[in-house]
């Protein structure tokens, strides 16, 4: 009797570490504020970003949503799309080295876009769409620092930055890596990116919650034969 009731504590604590290692990796695989696509053509024109915005609480909603855009490589022709139940506040910042294009030179692009007015409920996640008209050609990345606050006061900074090699931050802020110029073909090639990395992004969103329920099965049964063994033994004596 007592090696089946070790048997069950053993089966009952690897089903249970093993339910928990698979949830614990699909919260964390949609757990932080993205930009997508992951990567643009340097100079690349008239495209579009999207960055998605989880709500992490299990109580409280996410009520506002600040993103900074840099400034040292400014995005020209910045557009923010509509979006239901929130309004988009746009805040222009004078640069401090004016940008020259074919068009004339630019001395003010878009600082800081903030959203209010909407909310993200726990478990949640809402897509920001930010069109731009031409991104800078003269670095290997941009870094879009985000403020997320929820409706109990808490404000989640996802403005940290890793050094190469490092490894990712707690509160990483969204980064888009910009590729050698004439990487994308077209700009309506461009345009599709966005929209199958954010369709990739849903999926990787669906397939982490499905490991979630999938863990919890392996836990449930791994219980159950544990049991099994347990009135097995008993019948057997």
């Amino acid at each position: 009797m007592s090696s089946a009731r070790t048997s069950l504590r053993r089966v009952g604590l690897g089903s249970a570490l093993a339910a928990a290692a698979v949830l614990t990796a699909a919260g964390a695989a949609s757990a932080h504020v993205t930009v997508h696509p992951e990567s643009y053509a340097k100079g690349a024109t008239d495209g579009a970003l999207t960055f998605r915005v989880p709500d992490e609480s299990d109580t409280a909603s996410t009520t506002k949503v600040q993103l900074f855009l840099p400034t040292d490589h400014p995005l020209l022709g910045v557009l923010v799309s509509p979006h239901d139940g929130w309004t988009a506040k746009v805040t222009d910042t004078k640069l401090k080295t004016p940008v020259k294009t074919d068009d004339g030179t630019i001395t003010d692009a878009v600082s800081e876009i903030t959203w209010t007015g909407g909310k993200i409920g726990p478990g949640q996640y809402e897509d920001f769409d930010v069109a731009f008209g031409q991104l800078p050609d003269d670095t290997a990345q941009l870094t879009f620092k985000t403020l997320q606050t929820y409706s109990d006061g808490k404000v989640v900074r996802w403005i940290e930055e890793a050094a190469q090699g490092d490894e990712e931050p707690e509160n990483p802020a969204p980064v888009l890596k910009l590729t050698a110029a004439g990487t994308t073909s077209a700009t309506a090639s461009q345009t599709s990116a966005v929209a199958s990395k954010a369709s990739k992004a849903s999926e990787s969103d669906s397939t982490a919650r499905g490991l979630g329920v999938a863990g919890l099965v392996v836990g449930v049964l791994g219980l159950a034969a544990g049991a099994f063994a347990v009135v097995r033994s008993r019948r057997t004596q």
